[in-house]
């Protein structure tokens, strides 16, 4: 079978079939079935999807709030026979204002003519224009410091508000900030800086469903967390905490996450040897041990078996141990998310041991200085102390 849409073959595609191609991929269809549709190549798809960088760009059309050219000729046959603006516009159904400025943007009343008028407006329209990074050379600047640091365009989008209140120039949304870096002729950021990307992809891709399935023996003396107190689901009272273990390659490292509920403060846990619930008890001991004693009421943690000996640990801290239902992940949605955001720097099939204390210290630090939306884009970091401080 001949394929109608190849490189080189019947000249360029389209814009408007490129458009709807790309509209597909981002709504989820299957590589194969819009190659079916559209009748285009492997190689073609993949072309389309690299320059947009997975993203479906505008392209661009004439509005229906917008002039046409029958409305201008009308406006030209008014001028003519010298009817008063109100009369143009009552005949065309446009307000007076609009064609007063339609006139004299574009010669004024006695230059005026509609299809030099309709044409100067589509010149006015075309794109590409500068982009707002390379018309703000000091907002690319900032961005491009934080993407460095491994910030989300969201929290970059949200933070550009809390550094500059009083500075309209300074404004990124997460979506123009994923285009500088994704689509080709973007430019005004450098598009080396996708790598500090959480997903690391070279192309946006749409979401996907997943899932995690929560595993572990059978613990003794367990506390669900249908009994803990309400001041700990409502998040109100600082100093409750969720917990887990993140598993390096083939399982045979791991270390240990602790994220503060109010705040999404982070902690890490070195654990070289093992992950036998004695080992764990005593690692997470010494680390709430470097806390204010207020700093730390409760910890939430699933039902792996790393947490046998949470009996042990409360009779040392005091501190009381909730355990989530099974296959229940979202009770400990804070911890799930943080370790999310640690897979940047700790990819599946990496090597945890090869990881100091320090060396985690640093990673928890990076993560607790970034901007979170749900904390009005203040870090985990100011809230915590200010937490502590009341």
């Amino acid at each position: 079978m001949v394929v109608p849409w190849q490189r080189g073959k019947r000249g360029r595609m389209p814009d408007e079939i490129r458009r709807k191609i790309l509209m597909r991929l981002h709504d989820g269809e299957k590589w194969l079935e819009v190659q079916k549709r559209f009748k285009c190549s492997h190689q073609m798809l993949w072309i389309i999807v690299r320059e947009a960088g997975g993203v479906p760009p505008r392209w661009p059309t004439r509005s229906k709030t917008q002039l046409s050219l029958k409305d201008r000729e009308e406006i030209s046959r008014g001028l003519v026979g010298k009817w008063s603006f109100a009369e143009i516009s009552r005949r065309i159904g446009r307000d007076r204002s609009t064609v007063y400025r339609e006139v004299e943007r574009n010669g004024g009343q006695v230059e005026y003519r509609a299809v030099a008028a309709d044409l100067a407006t589509l010149e006015r329209a075309k794109r590409p224009k500068l982009t707002v990074f390379e018309s703000n050379p000091v907002l690319a600047v900032v961005v491009e410091g934080w993407l460095e640091q491994n910030w989300s365009p969201e929290q970059i989008s949200g933070r550009l508000v809390e550094e500059f209140p009083d500075d309209e120039t300074m404004r990124a949304v997460p979506e123009t900030i994923y285009q500088a870096l994704f689509v080709q002729g973007r430019t005004g950021l450098n598009k080396e800086l996708v790598k500090h990307l959480r997903s690391q992809r070279k192309r946006r891709k749409s979401r996907a469903v997943t899932a995690r399935n929560a595993t572990g023996d059978r613990i003794q003396n367990m506390v669900m967390i249908a009994d803990r107190p309400a001041e700990i689901e409502d998040r109100a009272v600082p100093g409750h905490w969720e917990g887990d273990l993140i598993i390096g390659a083939g399982g045979k490292s791991q270390t240990g996450t602790l994220v503060e509920r109010s705040s999404g403060f982070t902690m890490l846990i070195e654990l070289p040897d093992d992950r036998r619930a004695d080992t764990v008890a005593g690692a997470l001991q010494r680390q709430i041990g470097t806390l204010p004693a207020q700093a730390c009421r409760s910890i939430t943690w699933d039902q792996g078996i790393e947490m046998a000996a949470h009996a042990k640990f409360t009779i040392a801290t005091d501190i009381p141990v909730f355990f989530c239902d099974p296959h229940a992940p979202w009770q400990r949605g804070s911890n799930e998310n943080t370790n999310g955001l640690l897979r940047q720097y700790f990819p599946k099939g990496c090597d945890l041991s090869e990881y100091s204390q320090p060396e985690f210290d640093d990673v928890a630090a990076e993560l607790n200085n970034r901007p979170r939306k749900r904390l009005g884009y203040l870090t985990p970091l100011e809230v915590f102390n200010k937490l502590m401080l009341h």
